[in-house]
């Protein structure tokens, strides 16, 4: 079986994943959980042959390999998709996880993406960020939002993605794709650049430290759409985890600054519900004037209450939404319990 075979194995059997790891079998993710296939566990050996199947595939240098760094990079298969590929190596050895991404771009409905979620997209300037733990779906819902964009609005949009997953083609507007370290050097000189280049709508694929946090709120305040990610779990932490990158002396101006621009944070999880499937569960935030008096206050334990009470603008917190799972009967109490924001409050509305 060559690589092109499991990659094909993995399509049909709608896996999200796959590892090429030595001393294990080759082993797919589906639904949240490993499926580890028959014939054996692979050898460094044959681990290598995958992984230099791959790289002749992808016709992609092996230049970061063999300077001894990780290598993260995608590639299309005509009639199968897109793979991103992330080589590593572990134990001496190397290993490889592939993650699937298929042609055409994806339903939001088919995938359980709230229309509150996707109206976000309809700002046309300012700052919205989608945030959540690594594999959680965050590039899915951006792509949703950026495909509404492209079919609605005469714009410029500028994408900066490392690697690029989902291809735009140009619709209403006109999409510039650019992926990190093969069409420019990092994520803050394509954001530099890219003010120069008319931009409507920038994604910024993450907001990774100081640097491209401060570039970020910046570009948001020359009047573009801003698009971006970071890895935290609720609206009150995402807002405390930029303020906190800035020196104590900065961030009451950060704060105003953000209070100004933010026009949304949602926060997104998976969880499985009770047939095993993976179900997204979202926390969504939009910037009213009350949000913004306690961001510019420093009130942040403040926004559960003020995301409860609007709910009619779309609005809810993790908890409430995986509540309503819940109570829907999609979801068990365990898994509402493991995975909620706030333990002890999330017990006691479970048992009225």
């Amino acid at each position: 079986m060559d690589i092109q075979e499991i990659m094909k194995g993995a399509v049909e059997a709608s896996a999200s994943d796959i590892f090429l790891v030595s001393g294990l079998p080759i082993t797919y993710k589906i639904n949240g959980r490993q499926e580890r296939l028959e014939g054996g566990i692979l050898m460094p050996d044959m681990t290598i042959r995958y992984i230099d199947q791959i790289y002749e595939i992808s016709k992609r240098e092996r230049t970061n390999l063999d300077r001894g760094e990780d290598d993260d990079f995608s590639f299309a298969i005509s009639q199968l998709g897109r793979f991103r590929v992330n080589v590593f190596r572990q134990r001496g050895s190397l290993a490889a996880v592939i993650r699937l991404i298929r042609f055409g771009l994806p339903d939001p409905v088919q995938l359980g993406i709230p229309e509150a979620v996707l109206s976000l997209a309809e700002n046309k300037k300012g700052l919205v960020l989608i945030t959540g733990a690594a594999g959680t779906g965050k590039s899915t819902t951006l792509a949703c939002m950026i495909d509404r964009i492209n079919k609605s609005r005469d714009c410029h949009i500028i994408t900066m993605e490392d690697p690029i997953e989902y291809i735009y083609r140009h619709d209403k507007a006109i999409v510039t794709q650019r992926e990190i370290s093969i069409d420019t050097p990092g994520y803050l000189p394509a954001l530099r650049s890219a003010l120069r280049e008319s931009p409507d709508v920038v994604l910024l694929g993450e907001m990774r430290d100081y640097d491209t946090i401060s570039a970020a709120i910046t570009a948001a305040e020359t009047g573009v759409l801003l698009f971006s990610t970071l890895h935290t779990s609720s609206a009150a932490n995402t807002i405390s985890r930029i303020l906190d990158v800035f020196p104590a002396n900065q961030q009451q101006q950060v704060k105003m600054q953000i209070a100004q621009i933010l026009k949304g944070v949602v926060c997104q999880q998976l969880v499985p519900d009770v047939d095993g499937r993976q179900v997204p569960v979202f926390e969504i935030m939009k910037t009213t004037n009350a949000v913004q008096n306690m961001i510019r206050e420093d009130k942040l334990h403040q926004l559960d209450q003020e995301m409860q009470s609007g709910a009619d603008q779309g609005m809810c917190t993790m908890d409430g939404s995986l509540l309503k799972l819940y109570r829907q009967g999609r979801i068990t109490r365990e898994t509402a319990l493991v995975s909620c924001i706030h333990y002890d409050a999330m017990v006691k509305r479970l048992s009225i």
